[in-house]
């Protein structure tokens, strides 16, 4: 029986790779709204409180930017904000500055999607009240995607001003194109301890989360069952960080790596594992 992964575990930050540091720099801090933590001679930490990152970049040597849906690896990262009220200021902000987005109501948050200059795949959401979320008859969310009312969501923001992402922002989820879904099934819930949260077949996709949240993780085909994985120089994820609530419950799942035969190493105050199925480093931390 899978040993369930600690229903207080979270996401935190998220590292990319990208081409020019300072191009990125500009599109994070003036269009996404981030604030710059850190600086150094090819990397940026971007925080939205002050005090800890949720992004960071590097820029790498003779990046290569991918073609849309040609290789396994990130799809998106999700930026999580705190309120509606904040979702629609931030759309606000960014239909002015021209940049094209996508957005989709899913029922159980209301989301918008863009793309950064390496082409890196970013939603912006807000969560409904999860009272309100609803599960089908094999306990899986039901989730769609309709239009999202943005006259609402922007009259809901009238009076904001928009002043960067809040300092409660979080990395809500992440969204991975992977080789092969069971092997990430596998991975994910039954060495992970992830709890399945939505199964799509039909749309070929998988979410995974802790605590009964609609999803931390996602995982598709959508790039092709077998897809290569990303090479190095690749503009993409290097890694992205799960948080474990205390040492006992990261030792835990380090145990639970060990068994299935993956062995973490340790690098500086975290442990790093590979996903098996889409190519990202995952990093393994206390919060």
């Amino acid at each position: 029986m899978t040993q369930q992964i600690h229903p207080n575990t979270e996401l935190g930050y998220v590292k990319l790779k990208v081409a020019s540091l300072e191009r990125s720099i500009s599109f994070y801090r003036d269009f996404i709204g981030f604030q710059i933590l850190k600086l150094g001679e090819k990397t940026a930490e971007f925080t939205t409180d002050g005090r800890e990152p949720l992004l960071v970049i590097e820029e790498i040597p003779n990046a290569v930017v991918l073609p849309e849906r040609s290789a396994a690896g990130l799809y998106h990262f999700a930026i999580l904000l705190p309120t509606r009220k904040d979702l629609g200021a931030a759309v606000k902000h960014l239909i002015r500055s021209g940049i094209e987005i996508g957005q989709g109501d899913h029922l159980v948050s209301e989301a918008f999607y863009l793309q950064d200059p390496d082409q890196n795949g970013i939603e912006i959401y807000r969560d409904r009240p999860r009272e309100g979320w609803k599960r089908d008859d094999q306990g899986h969310y039901v989730m769609g995607t309709e239009p999202v009312d943005v006259s609402g969501l922007l009259d809901e923001a009238k009076d904001q001003e928009w002043k960067g992402l809040p300092p409660e922002t979080k990395i809500g989820h992440v969204h991975f194109h992977v080789r092969d879904l069971t092997l990430a099934k596998d991975f994910y819930h039954s060495v992970l301890g992830f709890d399945i949260t939505g199964d799509y077949q039909n749309m070929s996709a998988l979410f995974v989360s802790a605590g009964g949240y609609h999803h931390h993780i996602g995982l598709n085909l959508w790039a092709g069952r077998h897809a290569p994985f990303a090479p190095a120089n690749a503009a993409g994820m290097a890694y992205y960080t799960i948080l474990l609530p205390n040492e006992a419950e990261l030792d835990s799942v380090l145990k639970k790596l060990e068994s299935s035969g993956r062995i973490a190493e340790k690098k500086a105050d975290a442990w790093f594992v590979k996903d098996p199925a889409s190519g990202v480093d995952i990093r393994l931390t206390v919060q």
